[in-house]
C-alpha cells in the first residue's frame, strides 16, 4: 500500500503484511521525520463502523447487549395507530408474522422473544427497537452477522417496509393501520 507523509507528501510504501490487521497505522516519514497517521480501507465483507454511533449501536461489551431491555428510553413506543409487524419472507420460519406487544424486542433462537428455528442465528441474535414511525435494528455481536441492503451492519434505521437478513432467515419490518 502506498502513503504520502501528511506533512511533506513524501510517498512510502508500506508492507501489507505488517498492516493487513490494522485499522489504523502510523509511521514516521524518511524525510521529514515526522509521524503520519494512515486508515487502512474496510474489506467490503468487513462491518464499517461508523463513527459516531449513534446511541442505539453502542455496547461495551456482549452482557451489556442483554441489559439493553431493562434500560429506560421514554421514546421507546409502539405507534398509537399502527401495528408493528415482522414478517419471515424465506428461511426455515418463512410465512412467520410477529406482531410486536413491546417496543424492545430480541431476535434469536430458542429463549428470545421472537424466537426463529434458524441453527445459522445466534441465540441472542439482534434488537428491534420501534419508535413511533421506524425502527432502529441492533446486531448484538452474533456469529453470522446482521445483514440490511445486502452489507453486513452494526445498527441500522428500518423504515416501513424495509427487510433484513439474520441467518438464513429474510424479515420484513411494516407498520400497518390497526
Amino acid at each position: 500500500m502506498k502513503a504520502a507523509c501528511g506533512n511533506c507528501g513524501t510517498e512510502h510504501v508500506l508492507k501489507d503484511a505488517e498492516i493487513a490487521e490494522h485499522q489504523k497505522v502510523q509511521f514516521h516519514c524518511s524525510k521529514c521525520g515526522r509521524p503520519t497517521i494512515v486508515e487502512i480501507p474496510v474489506k467490503h465483507q468487513e462491518t464499517m463502523v461508523i463513527s459516531p454511533l449513534p446511541s442505539f449501536a453502542r455496547a461495551n461489551s456482549s452482557s451489556a447487549n442483554l441489559n439493553l431491555l431493562k434500560e429506560r428510553d421514554d421514546g421507546l413506543k409502539l405507534p398509537a395507530t399502527k401495528n408493528a409487524v415482522l414478517t419471515i419472507i424465506s428461511g426455515p420460519s418463512k410465512g412467520a408474522v410477529h406482531y410486536l406487544k413491546n417496543a424492545r424486542v430480541i431476535l434469536g433462537r430458542e429463549d428470545a422473544e421472537i424466537a426463529l428455528k434458524d441453527q445459522e442465528i445466534s441465540r441472542h441474535h439482534c434488537l428491534i427497537e420501534v419508535r413511533e414511525s421506524y425502527a432502529n435494528l441492533k446486531d448484538l455481536e452474533s456469529t453470522n452477522g446482521t445483514f440490511f441492503e445486502e452489507e453486513r451492519v452494526r445498527a441500522a434505521m428500518l423504515n416501513d417496509g424495509a427487510e433484513f437478513r439474520i441467518g438464513n432467515s429474510l424479515i420484513r419490518f411494516t407498520l400497518i393501520p390497526k
